[in-house]
Order: structure tokens, then C-alpha cells, then sequence
């Protein structure tokens, strides 16, 4: 991608710069400031194991249940009015979760947020697509490093805040974010409705091209075509999907089972403090900050999708095998810091769905089918790695079962970093898209 007929990024679209941001910051903190006070709650009130078993699926459940819905939504509601829906979900949610007397409410305080997150995970990349189709790799760039930042911040400040003025204060705080997120989007959603003349995007003709785009985005639903239910099943036929699918969740199943079981292993095998494993899982999160940075100027300026993979597959197995073989304290920082390679793998699937897809009604659909594939696949393997670990008693087994899934991604990978859309896939096989 050139930069030719690039305009600067705050050009006639800093609310969408806002809204975008605000709105990917909250996609990560909603998830990441409960698990660090759980302690703090069950003090208050009884949390079973199967309660907590609960919450820790409800992200990825609750991400694909949406994410199949979230392009059916659209269509009726347009992509900004169904931002601010999102937004006000998490903003509800996340307030409720903090004045919850017992279990079955956070449990279903939780499940408005998570609603309103997997509905967000769908739109982002549309939404950069659509406002920014001249700057898609610097916006994807501070897009992507909001969600990092999201997700190493909270469990840093989500304890001390708590034990100065309260858990339920320490949950609650993050709906200040999702809350001013609404903001620029209602500023715009006024505008429109006040100047019909407001000019409409650009399109591409393919992926890495780039528009002479106008001084404002016109809002409105973009998957609007009476066809999108037949393009949707058309995915389902293309191979470069799949792989994108399998890469994108790949990167949520590194994801959730770190969060999920990292500190306990850290515990178990390498016999640290669980002060220690903590500040372990934290390193693991922030090693993905760098890559949010660079991946998306490397993909779209330099098309470095199979190298980059490489790197983020090949770094999780090598800190797998080290944990496995020589799991000794004095090197249990490296062995983190080479599986957190694999957040590598997160913003190179955001970036490809941008890329890989032509126009943003294709980018809405691609997002849906690829999102809801990888949060199913990221909802079954913390499970999984439980079961085993249950079941043979030891963490070897579980821990070559991830690493196995890193092998197998690196095809899905290589598919991925073809230079084409979906729509050329489709048009190659069997005709006009």
C-alpha cells in the first residue's frame, strides 16, 4: 500500500479518531479488570467454581454468538448507531458489575458487557476500512495499540485501586472509556442527520488501493446489499478465509489459555510465588505492545504477513518447549517473552481483515465469519487444557496440545499472506463476486 493521495489522519475525521480508540480500549479492559479483584469479591459474596468457570468462557462464547449477529444488526442499523449500542452495552454492563450483591448478577453484568464487546471486535476493523481507507495501517497501528494498552493496564492498577477505595469501584472506573466512546459517534450520527449533503467514502477498487477519500465518512448501515446472506455463505468457500480464521484464532486460544492457566503453571512446574507468576502473566500481555506498533505498517506497507507469523508461531513453541525442558526460575523471563511472541499473531489477523477484503461491506462480513470461528476454537482449548491437565495430572501434555496448535497454524499462515481478497479468491474459483 502507498501512501499516494494519502490525507492527513485528522483531516475531517477526528471524532472517528476518537470513537475508534475509545472504543478499542474498552474492548480489552472490560476483560481484563475483573479477574485480578475475583479475591476481593468472593470476600463480599460466594463465587463457586462453576460461577467462575462461567465468567472465564463468557468472553469467547459471547464473541462468536455476536459476532454471527452483529452483521444482520448492521444492516438494519447502520455500523456507527450500532457502535454506539455496543458502547452503551459495555458502559451498562460494566457499572452494573460493579454494584452486583451476588453471583447470577455478575454473571449477567458480565454477559451485557461481553455482548457489547463482541459486537465491537466485529466493527472495528470495518469501521477503520470505511473512515480510513487512505491510513489503514497507521489507524490499525493506534487501534491496535489501544486494545495492548487495554489489556497489560488494568490488572497493574485494578488491585491497588481496589484495596484504596473498593472493588466494586476498581470495576466499575473502565466505564468512564466506553462511555465517552459513545460521544463522537453521536456527534457524528447529528451531523449526518443535519447535512444529508455530507459527502459518502470512496471505495477501492481492490484492497491496497487508495482512495481520494473526502472530508467526512457518511454514516449508515455499509452492509447493505439484499446479497450480503449469500456472500456471507460464500466465505464459508474460500480457503484464504479459513486461514484467516485459523489465524486470528490461534491467537485467541494463546490468549485465553494464558490468562486462563499461565500463573497456575508458572506455579506448578516452575515452583515461583504467585506474586511472581502474576508480574509473569503481565510481561506475557505487554510483550504484544510492540507489536501493535509495528505489524500493521509491516503487513500494509511491506506485506510482511508470513515472516511476521513466523516469528510470533516459531517464538510460542520455542517458550512452550523451555517451560517444558528447563522451566528454572532464572529463565522463566525468557520463556514468557518468547511465547508472548504470539501476540504477534492478534494484530496481524486484525490488519489482514482489513486488507484482505475489498470494500467495507465485505470487511463487515469477513470480520464476522473470521472473529466467530476463532472465538469458538479460543472458547473450547482453555477448557480442554484443563481436562488434560486433570486428566494426566501434569502440565506436559497440555502444554505440547498448544504447542501442536502453533504447528498447525503455520499453513493458515502462509494462505493468509497471499496479496489477494476474498473476493479475487472467489472470482479466481468460480466467477463474478
Amino acid at each position: 500500500m502507498t501512501t499516494s493521495g494519502a490525507r492527513p489522519l485528522w483531516q475531517g475525521r477526528a471524532l472517528a479518531v476518537l470513537g475508534i480508540l475509545l472504543c478499542a480500549f474498552s474492548l480489552r479492559s472490560a476483560v481484563a479488570s475483573l479477574s485480578p479483584v475475583i479475591h476481593e469479591i468472593s470476600a463480599d459474596f460466594p463465587l463457586s467454581s462453576a460461577v467462575l468457570g462461567l465468567i472465564g468462557t463468557l468472553p469467547p462464547v459471547c464473541f462468536a454468538v455476536f459476532g454471527l449477529i452483529t452483521p444482520l444488526l448492521e444492516r438494519r442499523l447502520g455500523i456507527e448507531r450500532l457502535t454506539v449500542i455496543a458502547l452503551c452495552a459495555m458502559t451498562a454492563g460494566l457499572i452494573l458489575r460493579g454494584l452486583v450483591g451476588e453471583s447470577v448478577g455478575l454473571v449477567l453484568a458480565t454477559a451485557v458487557i461481553f455482548a457489547g464487546v463482541g459486537m465491537g471486535n466485529i466493527l472495528m476493523p470495518p469501521l477503520v476500512k470505511k473512515y480510513f481507507p487512505d491510513r489503514i495501517g497507521l489507524m490499525m497501528t493506534l487501534y491496535t495499540t489501544a486494545m495492548a494498552c487495554s489489556t497489560f493496564v488494568p490488572p497493574l492498577v485494578a488491585v491497588p485501586v481496589a484495596d484504596a477505595v473498593g472493588w466494586r469501584f476498581s470495576l466499575a472506573m473502565w466505564a468512564v472509556f466506553a462511555a465517552a466512546g459513545v460521544i463522537p459517534w453521536l456527534i457524528m450520527l447529528m451531523r449526518r442527520a443535519t447535512d444529508p449533503a455530507v459527502p459518502g467514502v470512496t471505495r477501492p477498487a481492490i484492497a491496497e488501493d487508495v482512495p481520494e477519500g473526502p472530508d467526512f465518512a457518511a454514516t449508515g448501515p455499509i452492509a447493505t446489499s439484499p446479497s450480503s446472506r449469500r456472500l456471507f455463505a460464500r466465505l464459508a468457500r474460500i480457503p484464504l478465509v479459513w486461514a484467516l480464521a485459523l489465524t486470528f484464532g490461534t491467537s485467541s486460544i494463546m490468549a485465553y489459555v494464558a490468562f486462563a492457566w499461565l500463573p497456575v503453571i508458572m506455579v506448578e512446574v516452575a515452583h515461583v510465588s504467585a506474586s511472581t507468576a502474576g508480574l509473569l502473566l503481565s510481561l506475557f500481555a505487554f510483550v504484544g505492545l510492540p507489536s501493535s506498533l509495528l505489524i500493521p505498517v509491516l503487513v500494509v506497507r511491506f506485506h510482511a504477513t508470513r515472516p511476521l507469523f513466523l516469528v510470533g508461531a516459531i517464538g510460542g513453541m520455542i517458550g512452550i518447549l523451555g517451560l517444558l525442558l528447563a522451566p528454572l526460575p532464572g529463565l522463566l523471563w525468557l520463556w514468557t517473552v518468547l511465547f508472548g511472541l504470539v501476540g504477534l499473531l492478534f494484530p496481524l489477523a486484525l490488519v489482514l481483515i482489513s486488507i484482505r477484503s475489498r470494500t467495507p461491506e465485505s470487511a463487515v462480513l469477513l470480520s464476522s465469519f473470521v472473529q466467530s470461528v476463532g472465538y469458538v476454537l479460543a472458547a473450547i482449548f482453555p477448557v480442554l487444557v484443563g481436562v488434560l491437565h486433570d486428566a494426566t495430572g501434569g502440565w506436559t501434555i497440555p502444554l505440547l496440545v498448544v504447542g501442536a496448535m502453533l504447528v498447525a497454524s503455520i499453513p493458515a499462515g502462509m494462505i493468509a499472506g497471499r496479496r489477494r481478497t476474498v473476493e479475487d479468491e472467489w472470482e479466481r474459483r468460480h466467477g463474478a463476486w
